[in-house]
């Protein structure tokens, strides 16, 4: 399975669906909460250059948000980025 970690806040209905996204295929993943971690925001803009909650990275590589997680999962590409077809 791939390293999946996520850059959230605990009120973001965004941040939320994500997880379930994830949550639903079994995906374990890191949660970085900004609000609680205030330092961390600095981190996940340098790291993908994204300013909203979430963030999404998997192996390192960023995703993007919560929209482009789901557009992923449409396109049927983000099995294989998680390695689930392996």
């Amino acid at each position: 399975m791939a390293r999946v970690e996520l850059y959230t806040t605990s009120w973001c209905p965004f941040c939320v669906r994500a997880k379930q996204l994830l949550n639903s295929k079994n995906v374990a993943f890191e949660d970085t909460d900004v609000d609680r971690e205030p330092q961390q925001r600095a981190v996940m803009m340098q790291r993908g250059g994204g300013r909203t909650v979430p963030q999404i990275f998997i192996n390192d590589h960023a995703v993007g948000g919560c929209d482009e997680l789901f557009a992923l999962e449409r396109a049927g590409a983000l099995d294989a980025l998680l390695g689930a077809d392996q």
